[in-house]
């Protein structure tokens, strides 16, 4: 019988995030992987039952859910410090190495410098995404009924292009139907030790009471939206200049209205970002997607780099201050995306850990999940299509092979993910040297 773990001090805490914050490659699976083999299997600091309740409860919400379950965790842990330490520490990383590569890239016309590492790093990714997909499929599809699920919302997404928010809903509609019919089928979560699967106790474990800070109050509750709102609203009032003021209201937008994740909301990005204000053009855009999908952090990260290229281009303090004018606007982006999203985990989140063991609000949860896993299945292939055969063209004989090394290592030998990123990327700046 596995002891249960040693809650750990605050700063290794922070230590942890801070460098997940640079390591997390692969968009919201590869994130969410790398959560789960951390936090449930390695640290067992969140047990498989509550991460996933956690990690419905994101899937529902507008924004960067792999941000937001960090930010979740963090907040279950050590409450408001922790969910802001967790959240902030995921994406800062990704802000100033986005910024720095946007400035390469502004300056000198492209990233050839990083070519090589990211053309290592892509096929990784793939291998990720997909291990992501057998690692939280394995858990969340317990029966039949989840598996064709699955199926369906791959089908959905992938064949009948159906948006991401209408399967999340279906699914949603699903498992609240299912709790009245057929209520064993939609619950989630085995007790540790029941089977094969279990990874010990943990300091989170399925059975452990909700802690203080995480139970509703209207007075905590009130507080909260007062001081998110005012945070908001003070910042934006300091905003002078007008290029920087659109900026801020527009991804405030933005962030409401991202249901699917980072891919249903960059068409709305692309149409205010080039069409409404000209803060880049439709080839910068694409450029910037690029950067953003092989950078570590949330792919929504995105927005940096359209921040940074609007200030710069518009120019905002002066021909001699592009640098600073570039990371300002990047900044503005940043915080207006990500804010809403530490307002829905503190507001919610006691909401959703008080309801955790009632089956007509988890049973539809349970269904969300069984239904992401099939789009992450799509997210693979979506990836796997353009790392392998780029540009529509012959396969990539050597990406694939890295690609499928990499699976190798995670799937058969459970090698660490950031060893797998770290090799995959060293092959990669290797093969650019020499060929």
């Amino acid at each position: 019988m596995q002891e249960q773990p040693k809650a750990p001090s605050f700063l290794e805490f922070f230590v942890y995030w801070l460098k997940l914050g640079f390591i997390s490659f692969g968009g919201p699976a590869g994130q969410i992987s790398m959560m789960h083999q951390e936090l449930v299997e390695k640290r067992r600091w969140i047990s498989e039952h509550r991460f996933l309740h956690a990690l419905n409860y994101t899937m529902v919400l507008p924004g960067p859910e792999a941000q937001q379950l960090a930010t979740y965790i963090g907040w279950l842990m050590f409450g408001v410090r922790g969910g802001v330490v967790a959240g902030v520490l995921f994406v800062l990383p990704s802000l100033f190495i986005l910024s720095a590569l946007t400035w390469v890239y502004l300056t000198y016309g492209d990233v050839g410098a990083v070519s090589g590492i990211l053309y290592g790093i892509k096929p990784a990714v793939t291998a990720i995404v997909l291990f992501a997909a057998y690692r939280i499929g394995s858990k969340a599809l317990s029966n039949n009924v989840l598996r064709a699920l699955s199926v369906l919302a791959f089908i959905a997404i992938f064949a009948l292009k159906v948006p991401f928010p209408y399967i999340v809903l279906s699914a949603a509609l699903v498992g609240f139907l299912g709790a009245k019919f057929s209520p064993e089928t939609f619950t989630t979560g085995s007790h540790h030790g029941d089977g094969k699967d279990s990874y010990g106790p943990a300091l989170i474990d399925d059975n452990t009471p909700v802690p203080d800070h995480a139970k509703f109050k209207w007075s905590r509750f009130i507080g909260f939206a007062f001081v998110g709102v005012a945070i908001g609203v003070s910042i934006m009032s300091l905003l002078n200049d007008p290029v920087l003021h659109d900026m801020g209201e527009f991804f405030t937008k933005a962030a409401m209205v991202t249901f699917g994740g980072a891919y249903a909301v960059l068409p709305y990005i692309y149409q205010g970002g080039v069409d409404q204000y000209a803060w880049l053009t439709s080839t910068q855009m694409m450029d910037g997607l690029a950067l953003g999908e092989t950078t570590p952090g949330p792919l929504i990260m995105v927005v940096a780099f359209v921040g940074f290229v609007g200030a710069w281009t518009k120019e905002i303090f002066g021909p001699d201050a592009l640098l600073l004018a570039g990371f300002a606007g990047a900044s503005v982006a940043t915080l207006f995306t990500f804010l809403p999203s530490f307002l829905f985990i503190f507001l919610g989140g006691p909401g959703v850990e008080a309801t955790r063991g009632d089956l007509k609000f988890s049973a539809p949860l349970s269904a969300v999940t069984a239904a992401v896993v099939g789009v992450i299945i799509n997210l693979a292939v979506f990836f796997a299509q353009n790392v392998l055969w780029p540009n529509g063209g012959d396969l990539d004989l050597i990406a694939t092979l890295i690609g499928a090394a990499a699976f190798v290592a995670l799937f058969r030998f459970k090698i660490g993910i950031m060893s797998v990123i770290a090799t995959c990327a060293a092959i990669g700046l290797g093969l650019s040297v020499l060929i």
